[in-house]
């Protein structure tokens, strides 16, 4: 379940909270509720998601340094304890998809055979964290779709576009812990693919990332503290960028483990952005009122 490292959850869940946040009527706080409820699922679905990965590659994770000492590849759980946790994992992330309206419902339960395949992607090719990103990001369609009860797509599909070329950068860093491994045993990676030029490929990446981040401002008619967040999210990402060490296996997972702070700073934004919403619709009516009260005055006189 890997409970003691929830940076896969916090990576899971920020892109569901970006959404909420995005569905928020103007001037109110996004939902404590879907918030809540979101991260309940985020937990229970990323848990999920590391059991049968597990169960998928045992025998890989036997071979490689960084994952023999996993439980079913240590021997510590057997296979059947693994499928009757995964069951209960599974049946409890329904129960909190059945909270939602059905459209949502609908449209999270079309995840699932994503989330089955995933672990076959680095057997069969090297992108698998291009399968991860459009697999891991459906969270970015549903936390919209579950506050307003619409799909917007103008919003929805530049949002999960941006949250893949977000989970290809930080996993790409992450598959460089692995790449010996990786290769010694064939396995696919975007680490192996993009090799020495990976910080030329995620600096690409990361510009389209952007890119639909600000479309999706635009969109969503952002003010400054969105914006503000998108310079402070490129500067964080040039960051982990130019300072890289893709041949040391701690500095991948420091920065890897880093991206949970861009994710807490976009969704910081898009808070405040909504925030002022209301000050700046009000500001209209007000002064509105005040040219309706001048008039009434001057034919008063």
């Amino acid at each position: 379940m890997r409970a003691d490292k929830p940076i896969g959850s916090w990576l899971l869940y920020w892109p569901c909270a970006w959404s909420i946040a995005l569905g928020a009527p103007p001037g109110c706080l996004p939902s404590f509720y879907f918030l809540t409820l979101f991260g309940a699922g985020a937990f229970l679905m990323r848990s999920a998601g590391c059991v049968l990965n597990d169960l998928w590659d045992q025998n890989i994770d036997k071979q490689v340094d960084r994952t023999k000492f996993r439980p079913l590849a240590s021997g510590e759980v057997s296979e059947k304890e693994a499928v009757f946790l995964l069951a209960g994992l599974l049946t409890t992330s329904l129960a909190v998809l059945l909270q939602l309206n059905w459209l949502s419902v609908i449209l999270g339960s079309s995840s699932v055979f994503l989330v089955v395949v995933y672990p076959l992607a680095k057997r069969y090719t090297r992108w698998p964290q291009l399968v991860l990103g459009i697999t891991f990001n459906w969270g970015a369609l549903l936390g919209y779709t579950a506050v307003t009860g619409t799909f917007s797509s103008g919003l929805c599909i530049p949002l999960y576009l941006a949250c893949v070329c977000w989970t290809v950068i930080y996993d790409t860093i992450y598959a460089h812990q692995d790449k010996k491994d990786d290769l010694l045993i064939g396995l696919g990676s975007t680490a192996l693919e993009f090799g020495n030029r990976t910080d030329f490929w995620l600096a690409f990446v990361s510009m389209a990332m952007l890119t639909n981040l600000f479309f999706v401002g635009l969109t969503s008619e952002q003010f400054w503290p969105y914006f503000l967040t998108l310079f402070a999210s490129a500067s964080h990402l040039a960051w982990q960028l130019d300072t890289l060490r893709t041949d040391d296996p701690k500095d991948c997972w420091e920065k890897f483990r880093a991206n949970q702070w861009l994710g807490a700073a976009i969704f910081i934004g898009i808070v405040l952005s909504n925030l002022l919403k209301s000050e700046t619709r009000e500001a209209p009516e007000g002064k509105l009122k005040e040219q309706l009260e001048a008039a009434d005055e001057w034919e008063s006189l």
